[in-house]
């Protein structure tokens, strides 16, 4: 009598043991990429100003705290992708700085295109002077302290992003 042949594609219908395979070696770890740390924080910064400006802008209210948000933002997409290089840690503190800027003009922009009649991307291009001196002239001690969270949250954001 002879032993059952085993199906193909089982290969342990049979009751053998698995074979023992070496074990994959580790994989080198990541390393860090400035350059494209620093594209990913730009991009993120713009986008980020973007959206906390279009936001503000339609609920006509700054959002202060979200500028946490923005700056998080900035800093873990330039960790993440450019690595624990702490260039990065202070370059998205800067972008972010821009990015918070660059969102409350985007939001001025909106909520008095609305009030004279203009589309904000006219104002954001074609009036940029008028509209630096009306940020300026909202400027307030909390600007700053939204300002310095911003900057914290993208320093804190790029060593946690590059740290995993």
């Amino acid at each position: 009598m002879s032993q059952p042949v085993p199906p193909p594609g089982n290969p342990f219908a049979d009751g053998a043991a698995p074979q023992q395979y070496p074990m994959a070696p580790p994989s080198s770890p990541a390393r860090a990429n400035v350059g494209l740390g620093l594209v990913a924080g730009l991009v993120a910064a713009l986008v980020a100003a973007g959206l906390y400006g279009g936001i503000a802008g339609a609920i006509e209210r700054e959002i202060g705290w979200a500028a946490v948000g923005v700056g998080f933002l900035v800093g873990f997409a330039a960790g993440k992708a450019g690595g624990d290089n702490p260039v990065l840690s202070v370059v998205s503190a800067v972008f972010s700085l821009g990015s918070v800027y660059l969102g409350q003009l985007v939001a001025l922009s909106v909520i008095d295109g609305k009030e004279l009649g203009v589309s904000p991307t006219e104002l954001l291009f074609q009036h940029f002077d008028v509209l630096t001196a009306a940020w300026k002239e909202d400027l307030d001690p909390l600007t700053f302290l939204f300002f310095g969270l911003a900057a914290f949250a993208a320093f804190s954001g790029a060593k946690k992003a590059a740290a995993r």
